[in-house]
């Protein structure tokens, strides 16, 4: 028998000891409401920190720009200085929607047929339950060199991700990260790369006037609105980038607000754009796409002031290279606990975007097997629980060259 052979029967069975542990911990998650947003984290965050304190694992809150608390961080220290990482779970969850259109309540954490349900189930109280477990295992075992970080954000939902950004950039963010595994759930595939993404404001201007004017009528900024949403749809994108990134670039038009009542001629028209990224098109090539369109769009549109564009958001693309420390030892892992899924590249962003402005890399999925993600009757299946544990664990001490 090898090393490694040796090394994933032990984490399997570890995991395996430790499913229905782990189980409890994800049900009495899910029965806290979380949802980003709308509901206090503080009980969700009391619930994991009991939890980690109460196994000997000491933890702390971050605190974002306003004094909230966005996340619960905790770090496992081996014997010897060595390399950190961080294993990533959010806590809150997305909203409800028609609450009587569950088979169980959102907030049940009822087992039925092999399934566990409830918001939050699979993204991510599972995961968070999983990571809390094996860093209690690597605290019991010691003798590895470095750190294993347990980072628990509860601002992920609502897309400021203001805990990952507290813990990686704010007061005593640590001076070194070798890799975060971000615990998205999922069996088919381990993310390993995403495309990134340019999200931009753009405020139409056009002349307000009456709409029942007997004048010269005035089209308003509505109408040349239209006409830039025209431009964006026509513009030409560039293709896969490649067998290592085999998605395309993206742009869609994803919110038009202006104008009020009937009477008047709107001077003001604003649009959201979102431009998925990839190699073949990356931050700087998209914003001079949306100013070209822009320019184009008001050069037919004499006499009205230029399109402004405010740029709200910018990660970029990445994948991690074949030979990345942390996507071979994830994808070893996961193969020798008996699963053969694909490296793949995610269309939407993540953290993993984030980190890569960082220059961190970072897996982001790898979780339960699930159905009903964001959706009605979110579920995840209670037998896949152990193999992930025994995957990220195996991970881990392949990473940190455990004794």
């Amino acid at each position: 028998m090898t090393r490694a052979e040796g090394g994933i029967i032990d984490t399997l069975q570890a995991a395996r000891d430790d499913s229905a542990d782990v189980v409890k911990l994800t049900r009495e998650l899910v029965r806290v409401p979380s949802r980003g947003g709308i509901d206090a984290y503080d009980p969700v965050l009391e619930a994991m920190a009991g939890w980690l304190t109460g196994h000997g694992l000491a933890c702390r809150r971050l605190s974002g720009p306003d004094g909230s608390v966005v996340a619960l961080t905790c770090e496992v220290r081996g014997g010897q200085p060595g390399p950190r990482y961080v294993l990533d779970a959010c806590l809150d969850t997305a909203p409800f929607g028609d609450e009587a259109a569950w088979a169980y309540p959102p907030l049940s954490g009822e087992i039925a047929g092999g399934w566990l349900h409830g918001r939050g189930s699979s993204d991510s109280k599972a995961g968070a339950a999983i990571f809390a477990h094996i860093a209690a295992r690597l605290q019991d075992m010691g003798g590895f060199a470095g750190s294993v970080v347990l980072l628990y954000d509860v601002d992920e939902h609502t897309g400021g991700f203001g805990g990952a950004r507290a813990y990686f950039e704010g007061a005593g963010a640590p001076d070194r990260v070798d890799g975060v595994m971000i615990g998205y759930p999922g069996l088919d595939h381990v993310v390993t790369g995403g495309r990134g993404v340019l999200r931009a404001r753009l405020s139409v201007h056009a002349v307000a006037a009456h709409s029942g004017s007997s004048q010269a009528s005035a089209e308003g900024a509505i109408a040349k609105a239209a006409d830039l949403v025209r431009e964006l749809r026509d513009v030409p994108l560039p293709g896969p980038a490649g067998a290592r990134f085999p998605l395309p670039a993206r742009l869609t038009v994803t919110a038009i607000s202006g104008g009020e009542g009937y009477s008047m001629v709107p001077d003001l028209c604003c649009l959201n754009v979102d431009v998925r990224l990839t190699p073949a098109l990356d931050e700087a090539a998209a914003a001079r796409l949306l100013a070209r369109a822009a320019a184009r769009a008001d050069r037919a549109w004499p006499g009205t002031a230029p399109t402004d564009i405010d740029v709200t958001t910018r990660w970029p693309p990445y994948a991690l290279p074949d030979g990345s420390p942390l996507r071979e030892a994830l994808l070893q892992a996961v193969r020798q606990a008996g699963l053969d899924p694909a490296a793949k590249i995610a269309g939407p962003a993540n953290i993993g975007n984030y980190l890569a402005g960082l220059g961190i890399p970072a897996t982001a999925g790898f979780g339960v097997g699930y159905e009903g993600l964001h959706g009605t009757d979110e579920r995840i299946r209670l037998d896949t629980i152990p193999v992930v544990q025994a995957a990220y664990h195996q991970a881990l001490l392949t990473l940190l060259r455990a004794a």
